[in-house]
């Protein structure tokens, strides 16, 4: 059985301090796993475990389960080489403040090293006390609305766990859909059936052939053709060559004109 890869968000632990309303507990382990985190950290929370929790973590029961409940916050960081405070005030602090899209790089090179790093997040009414950022090594605020900077608990999260994911990886890969590229010998038969079809509904003169065929090359050699499109591309050949019996087929004014135009 292979071992899952470890990445540096595994080195990561989001701490929540003193939390008042479990809601905000569940919605938290939501906003983690959506982005590959699963480390949370309680301290003192006022109501865990709880049902309320449960529902809004929808999904995420399982960082729920995993948690780890101490009564003191220097437990929490306990390991810990880097510590950061989420703040949102004004504070008389000796280390500078910085956003989450500058420090994101910053934690997850210490995380790749091996090394733990704590978020600590404060109370839903006043945040962190001026004790607990004093235990910190570093201050990230989220450059919200000046005029209106409140996020839910959950919310700000959601915002610094996004952040590390991007510092991490950024593949949308997994949302692409998939489909078997064209042959080389596919794509020769198509040039094939190509030239025929159109020799045989007159608009590539064989005498005089011109530079049609070269310029076709070129413009589906711009782009990578799919095993399903060259499908698609030699069926339309083959019904413009043999219209299905009963069906009418109009000339169009100039038609006449067309064959051997393309220079």
């Amino acid at each position: 059985m292979q071992t899952p890869k470890s990445s540096p968000l595994d080195h990561i632990r989001v701490v929540l301090s003193h939390t008042s309303h479990p809601g905000n507990i569940g919605s938290t382990a939501r906003a983690m796993k959506t982005m590959g985190l699963s480390r949370l950290y309680l301290v003192n929370p006022k109501f865990f475990p709880d049902p309320q929790a449960e529902t809004l973590a929808s999904g995420a029961v399982d960082l729920l389960e995993g948690a780890i409940v101490v009564d003191r916050l220097e437990d929490a960081l306990a390991g810990c080489t880097q510590v950061v405070a989420l703040s949102a005030r004004r504070r008389e602090l000796t280390v500078p403040v910085q956003n989450p899209r500058e420090l994101a790089p910053v934690l997850i090179k210490e995380a790749r090293r091996g090394a733990d790093v704590a978020i600590v997040f404060g109370t839903e009414m006043s945040g962190l006390t001026n004790e607990e950022v004093r235990q910190c090594n570093r201050v990230v605020s989220i450059p919200a609305n000046p005029e209106y900077s409140s996020l839910n608990l959950a919310q700000a999260v959601q915002v610094i766990a996004y952040e590390l994911r991007m510092a991490v990886d950024t593949d949308l890969e997994h949302l692409q859909e998939r489909h078997e590229l064209a042959s080389h010998d596919d794509i020769e038969r198509m040039y094939a059936h190509m030239e025929t079809a159109l020799i045989d509904i007159g608009f590539l003169n064989p005498r005089y052939p011109k530079r049609l065929m070269p310029r076709l090359r070129r413009l589906f050699g711009r782009i990578q053709l799919e095993k399903v499109e060259v499908d698609i591309l030699r069926g339309m050949l083959r019904a413009a060559v043999e219209p299905p019996a009963g069906r009418r087929v109009v000339a169009m004014p100039g038609d006449e004109e067309k064959s051997g135009s393309a220079e």
